[in-house]
């Protein structure tokens, strides 16, 4: 039976900037947290506050989970991530996603089309900066190399980056949930960051990762509540899982829903959205599976969650990420996980 590792996710920024998070981050790094992560919405960016932390750190891994596609073009990013990996001596993952139609269209305002080819593309492009044997080039109709399209001046030349990589192979996972993005993840990746995942169903996503080379990560994220009320312990998991299988997404395509229903809670699914888009977000809540809220997360006593994750140490989860509310938390959650 594998060994879990830990990271502690930070996400992104509500309202405002949060309080105390280089504080968390330091004191997960002093019990042996693996890595620390930071997403991105429409709000704060990814890589800002990663920054920050590295700044003030000096072991744990870096990760953006996720920095989203339609943010920024590949060489962009693949700058951001030479630099990032330097600047934290080798501690950097790149995390990547292609977020959803509603934040690409809506915010970046970028066509949603095609994500497996441009993700595939992206990736291309990133890995040949990070390679720097060549001059880049693509010749994909999604981020072309040299651009030559319409308005071009026709004066653009490939390009080798100035900044020598730290690593040429620095990790890239990818964010994914549908069964073609799982395989490409396990295809061109070095890691995959899931958004739910049962260890009690393993089958989900066998299939998809049948072709993972050995190496390969699976960074899980998991609600970690410590509670003698299970049942209410729970509550902040369903009430996630309605907002994401309810309302994050048009009605006919949400992709989070569409993962719950190949989980094998189809009807609950269609239910807890058919609820929450009518405006009765209270009963949607209600209507979310008390067994899938148990599966994907680790609440009760200490007890029991120690017995649950024998169920993790099963599965191809390679490390849990868990949102610590205090050093007391984390202390707990390292006792648990890394013993």
């Amino acid at each position: 039976m594998k060994n879990l590792k830990l990271g502690l996710q930070l996400g992104y920024w509500g309202s405002k900037p949060p309080t105390g998070f280089v504080a968390l981050a330091q004191r997960a790094e002093a019990l042996g947290y693996d890595s620390v992560w930071t997403a991105e919405a429409y709000g704060s960016d990814a890589l800002t506050p990663l920054a920050w932390i590295g700044a003030q750190t000096s072991k744990i891994r870096l990760g953006t989970g996720v920095c989203q596609l339609s943010a920024r073009s590949p060489t962009a990013m693949a700058m951001a991530a030479m630099t990032l990996d330097h600047l934290s001596s080798g501690r950097f993952i790149l995390g990547l996603g292609v977020s959803g139609p509603q934040v690409v269209e809506g915010w970046y305002g970028a066509p949603f089309s095609k994500p497996l080819a441009r993700t595939r593309e992206y990736i291309d492009i990133i890995r040949q900066v990070l390679a720097r044997e060549e001059p880049v080039t693509s010749s994909g109709p999604h981020y072309p190399l040299p651009y030559a399209g319409a308005g071009s001046w026709g004066l653009g030349k490939p390009l080798k980056s100035i900044v020598h990589p730290l690593r040429a192979d620095l990790p890239i996972f990818l964010g994914a949930e549908g069964p073609k993005n799982v395989a490409l993840a396990a295809e061109i990746a070095d890691g995959w960051l899931p958004l739910y995942y049962s260890p009690f169903r393993n089958d989900v996503y066998a299939a998809s990762l049948s072709n993972a080379k050995p190496a390969f990560e699976v960074t899980q994220g998991v609600v970690v509540n410590i509670t003698d009320d299970v049942e209410q312990g729970l509550v902040p998991v369903k009430n996630m899982l309605a907002l994401y299988v309810g309302g994050m997404g048009a009605e006919k395509r949400n992709f989070h829903k569409e993962l719950v229903s190949r989980m094998g809670f189809e009807a609950e699914a269609n239910k807890v959205q058919e609820l929450f888009l009518s405006g009765r977000k209270q009963e949607a809540v209600q209507a979310v599976p008390t067994k899938l809220a148990d599966e994907i997360s680790l609440v009760g006593p200490v007890d029991r969650i120690r017995d649950r994750l024998q169920a993790w140490r099963e599965t191809p989860v390679t490390s849990l990420l868990v949102s610590g509310r205090s050093p007391t938390e984390l202390e707990t959650l390292a006792e648990l996980v890394l013993g």
